[in-house]
């Protein structure tokens, strides 16, 4: 078997890559075990060297690195080398607050001695997808690998040079031989890694489809699992708020990635007060984004990653109009090479849509309109998802309120987009999973967290 990336501004294949024998995921398996022995072993100043050295390398190799992800899933090359630099700042943020988190932590009991130690694991297997394939990794190898833990990393299928690309990083910064292995193999190989007794966790961001099914075969083996499964995120856009500003992020992030990201402006959601405005501003906002080859600076929305993933997006929004929506912009099929979308606005969403109830994965904005404040936040909370959501209102106060204690989320914004950010934990609620990556919450999720108590 062999792994092929395919160009997704072309259609054309890059380059295959062979498939690992069983052989190979033995060996890769047990060298990762055998690494992390000693690593777990391995004081706190040679891990933080070793993630400096990988932060470094990613500044210095963000322009090749995003040039691998604009050929292999239609990155623009400007939004890959930002993520590059991304995955340098949570190397760096461990390397600077990783022993901390990770010291441990004194208890006052009736012992002579009473404390909390944070002990590595063993092999962590994580399941990634290719709309980050660089971050995604990262933001999960960064706290594992400087807990002690050792990494194996089943990347997405149409990714395999950016999976080879990681192992490389991490062997040139200086980690252990074995420590954290590529594995290119197909999905069907998942459930014997994840019961090999040799690993001890397992890491997925994916569809809720796939989340399930990890969360079975985990939970059968008794092993701890942290699950990232997408979203439909909510911006929320009162009658108060500022609608132009808003109506500018709501649209930076809905054209993130090229509206291929879990924590994308989804549901646009715009009191009736105000919804003139915004659609106007949302509209003309989409319709002025640049689209066009990844590899060019001035591109700004590329292709999707894939034709089936075209498909599924065009047909939710064909489904969506079919049942009431009014498209405002875009929603026609494009001809010509590549998996490009347009830039598309569809408004009047009501419960029943695609594009209410799903999560559309490209570059559509679905604007529900409601009819005060109240109905807005019941709205926002009208989903299966909880990863993200932002409230966009003229008062912080309020705003603040409202996401801390209303909005069912586990990112929640007051008037900016939500993103990750390796000082702040990460991740979802109901079927946007559980667990937490990134901060001193992530680091924590494979450590054995040890109670040790002295007479």
């Amino acid at each position: 078997m062999t792994f092929t990336s395919v160009n997704p501004c072309t259609g054309e294949p890059v380059d295959s890559y062979s498939a690992a024998t069983s052989d190979e995921v033995e060996r890769a398996v047990g060298g990762a075990r055998e690494a992390f022995r000693g690593w777990r072993r391995s004081d706190f100043a040679d891990r933080t060297r070793c993630l400096r050295e990988a932060a470094r390398l990613l500044r210095n190799r963000a322009g090749e690195y995003a040039r691998l992800m604009a050929v292999e899933m239609g990155k623009p090359v400007r939004s890959g080398r930002a993520e590059a630099e991304k995955c340098a700042w949570v190397c760096d943020y461990y390397a600077e607050h990783g022993p901390s988190q990770l010291a441990p932590q004194a208890v006052a009991t009736d012992a002579s001695r009473s404390f909390v130690s944070f002990q590595p694991l063993g092999v962590i297997l994580a399941i990634m997808p290719w709309n980050f394939p660089f971050w995604q990794v990262l933001r999960f190898a960064a706290p594992n690998l400087m807990a002690g833990n050792a990494a194996l990393l089943k990347h997405a299928p149409n990714v395999p040079g950016c999976a080879l690309a990681l192992e490389e990083l991490f062997r040139e910064a200086g980690f252990p031989e074995g420590l954290f292995r590529s594995l290119l193999v197909p999905v069907e190989h998942v459930p014997g890694l994840i019961e090999d007794p040799r690993v001890k966790g397992v890491t997925l961001t994916g569809s809720v489809r796939a989340g399930r099914e990890v969360a079975r075969q985990a939970g059968q083996a008794l092993k701890k699992t942290v699950l990232e499964l997408g979203g439909s995120d909510p911006y929320v856009v009162l009658a108060d708020a500022d609608v132009d500003e808003a109506a500018r992020i709501c649209v930076k992030s809905r054209l993130t990635n090229s509206g291929q990201s879990c924590i994308a402006a989804k549901r646009l959601i715009v009191v009736e007060a105000v919804r003139a405005q915004f659609e106007a501003r949302v509209v003309e906002r989409m319709e002025a984004v640049r689209a066009g080859d990844p590899l060019r600076e001035e591109t700004e929305l590329g292709p999707l990653a894939r034709g089936d993933l075209r498909d599924r997006l065009h047909g939710q929004v064909m489904e969506s109009t079919k049942r009431g929506a009014r498209c405002l912009l875009g929603g026609r099929f494009p001809s010509g090479p590549g998996f490009f979308y347009p830039a598309t606005v569809l408004t009047e969403v009501t419960p029943g849509m695609p594009a209410y109830e799903e999560e559309l994965f490209g570059p559509v904005a679905a604007v529900l309109v409601a009819r005060d404040d109240e109905e807005a936040l019941r709205m926002a909370n009208d989903t299966a998802f909880g990863l993200g959501a932002a409230v966009f209102t003229g008062s912080p106060a309020a705003g603040e309120r409202l996401a801390a204690e209303e909005l069912e989320a586990g990112c929640c914004f007051v008037n900016a987009s939500v993103r990750s950010d390796p000082r702040l934990p990460f991740g979802g609620i109901k079927q946007s999973g559980y667990g937490r990556e990134l901060s001193g919450f992530g680091i924590r999720e494979f450590v054995n967290i040890k109670s040790v108590w002295v007479a």
